[in-house]
């Protein structure tokens, strides 16, 4: 039986999830724990909640993608990084359904650019959310989870 992930894992594994849809691999849903190493690392079923989460933010990528797009004219969706409007998507669901704070969804959002992305992500996904939030009001927020 495996743990239950905390906070920052279930949005690492559901960041992989999303990462392997997008890149066409909607019905092989499988993470990998820690590092990968193709020699010698394994995958393993995700948790229920985080392949939950995943499909859900996945089949609202259309009007997540539009309302990034109209803060990102000059990167559009299709140019940029996989990784990158994954961690978008990410974010912004936690925004618009008030599931996190939205100061916590962004600060996470970077902290998930500087893990595994490029140093110019991390300013460039803080831009973009930034000016989510300024624009949205988001929900009532539910309490963040210990």
């Amino acid at each position: 039986m495996q743990e239950k992930p905390d906070r920052q894992s279930l949005r690492q594994q559901t960041l992989q999830l999303l990462c392997q849809f997008d890149a066409g691999n909607e019905d092989v849903a499988k993470i990998t724990e820690g590092q990968f190493d193709e020699d010698s690392s394994s995958t393993v079923d995700p948790d229920e909640k985080t392949l939950q989460l995943a499909k859900e933010i996945w089949g609202d990528r259309i009007a997540s993608d539009a309302e990034i797009e109209l803060l990102t004219p000059e990167w559009p969706i299709h140019r940029q990084p996989l990784i990158d409007r994954n961690i978008l998507r990410l974010a912004r669901y936690e925004i618009v359904t008030g599931m996190t704070p939205p100061i916590v969804a962004i600060d996470e959002a970077i902290e998930l650019a500087r893990i595994f992305s490029t140093e110019k992500s991390t300013t460039f996904v803080n831009g973009v959310l930034d000016n989510l939030f300024h624009n949205i009001k988001p929900p009532e927020t539910v309490e963040e989870e210990s």
